[in-house]
């Protein structure tokens, strides 16, 4: 019986597995190694909050590619949905606690499958993998307190890292006004109303915790920081605009600054038309991921530290409902922001903590929290990893950053390049480990893509007749329905 192991059982790791599992042809065992969060749900789905919504309307977050519908079937089978109209349906924005009672459940039938006679069986393991051993045409996968586990095939699903450290947090660790991880249970320890809330970020981590903060009734100032001071744009409803992309154009010779004009141009048509220029970024969606691997490393760098920022706010919209909350705080002032670099952290006192920042214009000031939480985003710079695992590995040998250190250089079938430049034959990657490979390589529609597609790897020639080799932005029909 072959055996895979699969490092991490967030929505990457999970759907690997499950795909493994539904399309194996024969004997096949299936390990997820879980750590952190609860398995079959990870950072996003973990979530025990009813006001987190997924970003996304249902009839998008099919988990299965090839079953665009599965997610609003299964949906059906919810008391609370019975009666709901099938296009209000199709347009809600389900809780993501929710969503993860759905990943869990799938998962959970291949463990304990009521049809003996399949050929897969997924095994679910809490621990941390801290090193993994190639040996001949197997490799060993080693877990804190000394377990090891055999396999012929290992995958790489270990997610988001941390946010970065930033200047003067190594010193504020026990500090009770300091949360270096925005993804845990910060309010359970709120200071006393009138106290002062900093989230550092304001992005999507910060979304979250601005509505737990009104669902909690905070009465207390709330502060976010960021460089850009942009928050996520709401999803809406678009219109017919078969102009772009050009069709005498390729995408893909461009180049980053042609492309910026050609879609600068679009953006402007599309507000001259009064539609939303957002319809432009749903527009380049299934293009994305081929238009970046084109690029050359100087097109690539000057869009991550020039273009990104705007191009996510754009892109990783949010429900309709949350962003009128949030626009309601801006309006009664409950959430202010501020466009300024966090230059340091440091103790002010027992039950505060002071933020140090440098405004337009070089200008240095500062913010006081009875609690500050570190939103920044995940670190995404691979060669200073926390991860021992991928200590080990980059120091093996075994792994190696790709060209934009944002994470593991892989081939176009996932597996891990080593730092001798050759493609593993045990050894794939999935998920946000690819960010730099890919870009897009966050989101659901991209993600259950490569989740059938390291399936369809590790399998090979058990693949059941007529299966899809490959399944790409562009094939995948549920990632082409952007407008809601």
């Amino acid at each position: 019986m072959n055996r895979i192991v699969i490092i991490g059982g967030g929505f990457s790791g999970t759907l690997t597995a499950i795909n493994l599992a539904r399309l194996a042809q024969a004997p096949l065992h299936i390990t997820i190694v879980n750590s952190g969060y609860p398995a079959c749900r990870g950072i996003a789905y973990s979530t025990r909050r009813p006001e987190h919504l997924l970003n996304v309307a249902a009839r998008n977050m099919s988990a299965l590619p090839d079953h665009p519908h599965h997610f609003l079937d299964w949906l059906r089978t919810r008391s609370e949905f019975a009666d709901t109209p099938e296009p209000e349906l199709r347009e809600t924005f389900i809780p993501r606690q929710l969503y993860g009672d759905y990943l869990r459940g799938l998962a959970l039938h291949y463990t304990q499958p009521v049809d003996r006679r399949a050929q897969a069986h997924i095994e679910m393991i809490e621990g941390e993998a801290v090193d993994i051993h190639p040996c001949g045409n197997h490799v060993t996968v080693h877990l804190a307190g000394g377990r090891h586990l055999p396999a012929d095939k290992v995958v790489l699903a270990s997610g988001n890292e941390p946010p970065a450290d930033l200047p003067g947090a190594g010193q504020l660790t026990t500090h009770r006004a300091w949360c270096g991880n925005p993804w845990g249970d910060w309010h359970t320890r709120l200071p006393p109303d009138g106290g002062s809330i900093v989230l550092l970020g304001t992005g999507l981590t910060t979304v979250d915790a601005v509505l737990t903060l009104l669902r909690l009734n905070w009465r207390g100032p709330i502060h976010a920081v960021s460089r850009n001071g942009l928050l996520p744009q709401s999803h809406f409803k678009g219109i017919e605009y078969d102009d772009f992309p050009p069709k005498e154009i390729d995408l893909t010779t461009l180049g980053l600054q042609p492309l910026i004009t050609l879609l600068e141009a679009h953006c402007a048509r599309l507000i001259r038309l009064g539609a939303n220029p957002g319809i432009i970024v749903d527009k380049m969606r299934p293009h994305t991921q081929r238009v970046w691997q084109a690029f050359t490393l100087e097109d690539k760098r000057a869009f991550a530290t020039g273009h990104a920022s705007r191009w996510n706010v754009i892109r990783h919209r949010i429900a309709p409902s949350i962003h009128q909350q949030i626009t309601t705080a801006l309006i009664t002032g409950a959430l202010q922001i501020h466009r300024a670099t966090v230059t340091g952290l440091e103790a002010n006192g027992a039950d505060q903590v002071r933020v140090l920042l440098r405004g337009e214009g070089a200008a240095s000031t500062h913010l006081d929290g009875a609690l500050v939480i570190n939103a920044t985003g995940p670190h995404t710079r691979f060669s200073k990893t926390r991860s021992p695992l991928m200590q080990n590995l980059l120091a093996a040998g075994l792994i190696q950053p790709d060209e934009m250190d944002m994470g593991i250089r892989v081939l176009p079938d996932h597996a891990v390049v080593s730092r001798t430049g050759a493609g593993s034959k045990s050894v794939y990657a999935i998920g946000p480990l690819l960010r730099g490979t890919l870009w897009e390589s966050i989101a659901v529609p991209e993600l259950r893509g490569q989740a059938m597609n390291i399936a369809q790897t590790l399998l090979g020639d058990e693949l059941p007749a007529g299966a899809t080799r490959r399944w790409t932005p562009e094939s995948d029909t549920l990632a082409m329905e952007y407008h809601i």
